[in-house]
């Protein structure tokens, strides 16, 4: 039976060879758009490897603290969730710096050929994502046979996302901000200008941020979802409770093979609608394919709805972020309208939105808690957020065709490319801004179920770990226990000075950029009479990046163990569900506040409201500056970090039993 999660996983990697042959034999642009698209492509890798030497060191130090403190097996696990995650990004992103200039070339030839190349080029990463994950947690589980062994593999995982999530956000954003400050703002040139010396280091962001970032997230997303279910079913069920959610996963590969075939443009020309009937299409055949498994298996029916409840959940999550971040909906014109009174009015309406945007997201997946609950107990939450999670490879497509898009309309920009190419790239650009608002919004989703999942999992393992002391009692957390409230306070503060981090690093990296676009300005590039130096501004973002994610990412792995060593396992299981809580909340609001910026400003560009180069449009660039670290630094980097937490609770629970009881 553990030989179909291979083989699913198997396939996945098969099918995203034949996409990236598919990609590669594409038409090639011109010289100067291969230019272009060389600097792009040498900066992405420039920086991706750069990271990986970085965070190698973190964690080779970690890799052997795991192996004297807890065990061998974890500290391999570790290892090979850490390179697993690493690999799919890494290959994921230079699919994309390649489909880029060939979805550029391909607009040449209509739309619907760009969506292809675009979508296709995307959906590498998708399915390596998948493929690897799968392939990596069931054979550590066919080799160890039990779970708990193997949470150092999702462990890996977190911490190469959370760096990704870190450094790429600072990347991407740093350069976006400074290239839009200057250029948008002060001097009144078009974005992606190629006199702009930060359009370059822009268009590297959208990858390392965007697609390797977004990779990475949902690659432990995916890993530790299947590992908390399976660490539950193990506690609470049986091997069946093991297998099962390997199995969901597998299934849902083949369907998502199947829906992304159905992503092609039909009579009503809508790019969105060609997009979700590939979801769409691999949601009911997942749902199926979920049936048939659970009754092949001595297992409750009340498995499959707690299943399909958990693809219920993403599928409405994808549906209020589209409301609140698509230009043809009431709160993104609100942000658009109050651009007009200028910059002030822009960013207290974008505010508002964000924070009205938590509410039905919230609400949705109070309700998939408490229904896939009723149907199948904590074991039945696990598997709704394991089945959301199977969309993975899908979703991942969607997210990873938007940099695509954003860089195939920089270098249309760029080259002086015809008109009818550039509109029609910037209608696969305009697109890709929902698709990577509303992945933002699934992968956030999927990482609270996640996290509660792992929380689940933390509490039984310091059950049993007590039962192993001698003590029958079960843990309780009690909201009047002092212990309890101080780890809820500081859970809860946690996602907050956490964003705060990546904020700054974002504001500090950018003001260098500016001072640098400035400087070069000077010299009289808009005239003519110098050329930018795109290089000094890639220079500047790769240093910064790497050095600011450090701070961020050794909270995420500090603060659980001081407080779980200080405390005791009480007030760390608080600190967990407090870091949840409004991890949850905080992510939402930035991830879906900052798009709806973003789409305000694209939908005065369009011509509405005074379109470019007016005041209402530099009010707006200016909401927009504030939005970007929010929607793709410190929001999505939120996912990740509580999700790091839960794992290091759970791998270091009998350790943290052991010190509370000497």
């Amino acid at each position: 039976m553990l030989l179909i999660p291979i083989i699913a996983g198997v396939t996945a990697i098969v099918f995203a060879v034949f996409l990236i042959i598919y990609v590669l034999r594409q038409e090639k642009g011109t010289e100067k758009m291969e230019s272009i698209a060389a600097a792009i492509r040498e900066g992405s890798s420039a920086y991706l490897n750069r990271q990986y030497k970085t965070v190698t060191i973190f964690a080779i130090i970690i890799s052997i603290a795991l192996a004297i403190a807890i065990n061998m097996q974890t500290a391999i696990t570790f290892v090979a969730g850490a390179f697993c995650s690493a690999l799919a990004g890494y290959i994921g992103m230079n699919i994309s710096v390649r489909a880029n200039v060939k979805t550029a070339k391909a607009a040449g030839n209509g739309l619907n050929n760009a969506l292809n190349v675009a979508f296709r080029g995307g959906a590498v990463t998708g399915m390596f994502v998948v493929g690897l994950a799968l392939i990596g947690v069931t054979s550590f589980y066919m080799f160890y046979k039990n779970p708990l062994l193997i949470i150092g593999f999702g462990f890996g995982a977190c911490l190469i996302s959370l760096f990704a999530r870190i450094g790429g956000g600072i990347y991407t954003k740093s350069a976006d901000v400074g290239a839009d400050l200057v250029g948008k703002v002060e001097a009144g040139i078009p974005e992606d200008d190629p006199r702009n010396p930060a359009v370059i280091a822009d268009n590297v962001g959208d990858n390392v941020g965007d697609c390797a970032g977004m990779g990475a997230d949902l690659f432990e997303t995916y890993a530790v979802t299947a590992l908390g279910a399976m660490l539950l079913g193990h506690l609470l069920i049986g091997e069946v409770g093991v297998i099962y959610p390997l199995l969901l996963g597998a299934g849902a590969i083949f369907a998502s093979i199947i829906g992304i075939f159905f992503v092609r443009i039909d009579k009503s020309g809508s790019i969105m609608r060609a997009l979700y009937m590939g979801l769409i299409v691999t949601a009911i055949i997942s749902a199926i394919i979920f049936y048939f498994i659970t009754v092949s298996l001595p297992i409750s029916i009340a498995m499959f709805y707690s299943s399909i409840v958990g693809i219920a959940v993403a599928v409405s999550l994808f549906a209020i972020t589209e409301y609140y971040t698509t230009a043809k909906y009431s709160p993104v014109k609100d942000i658009a309208l109050a651009s007009e009174t200028g910059p002030g009015t822009n960013i207290i309406t974008g505010l508002a939105v964000g924070m009205v945007s938590t509410a039905l997201p919230a609400l949705v997946i109070c309700a998939g808690i408490l229904i896939s609950f009723y149907f199948a107990g904590i074991y039945g939450i696990a598997i709704a957020a394991m089945a959301m999670v199977s969309l993975t490879g899908i979703v991942i497509s969607l997210d990873s065709y938007g940099p695509i898009t954003d860089n195939a309309g920089g270098i249309a920009e760029m080259a002086g490319l015809n008109k009818k190419t550039r509109t029609i790239t910037d209608k696969l650009d305009a697109v890709g801004n929902t698709t990577k608002a509303v992945t933002k919004a699934f992968a956030i989703g999927s990482a609270a179920l996640a996290a509660l999942t792992l929380f689940a999992a933390y509490v039984q393992e310091i059950d049993i770990a007590r039962i192993a002391f001698g003590i029958k009692e079960k843990l309780v957390f009690d909201i009047g226990d002092p212990l309890v409230l101080v780890g809820l306070i500081v859970g809860a503060l946690i996602p907050f000075v956490f964003a705060s981090k990546c904020m700054r690093a974002v504001g500090k990296t950018a003001f260098k950029v500016v001072e640098e676009v400035r400087r070069q300005f000077k010299k009289g590039i808009l005239k003519g009479k110098a050329k930018p130096d795109y290089a000094k501004c890639v220079d500047i973002v790769t240093k910064a990046a790497l050095r600011e994610m450090r701070v961020p990412a050794l909270l995420a792995v500090v603060s659980p163990l001081a407080v779980g060593f200080i405390l005791g396992p009480v007030a760390l299981g608080g600190m967990l569900i407090g870091s949840i809580i409004t991890g949850l909340m905080v992510a939402i609001q930035m991830t879906t506040g900052g798009a709806a910026w973003d789409n305000a400003k694209k939908y005065i560009e369009s011509g509405k409201l005074g379109g470019k180069g007016s005041e209402t449009h530099k009010a707006a660039v200016v909401g927009d500056t504030v939005g970007d670290p929010y929607k793709d630094t410190a929001g999505p980097a939120i996912n990740p970090l509580i999700k790091v937490m839960n794992t290091i609770a759970i791998i270091f629970a009998s350790l943290i039993v052991m010190y509370a009881l000497l």
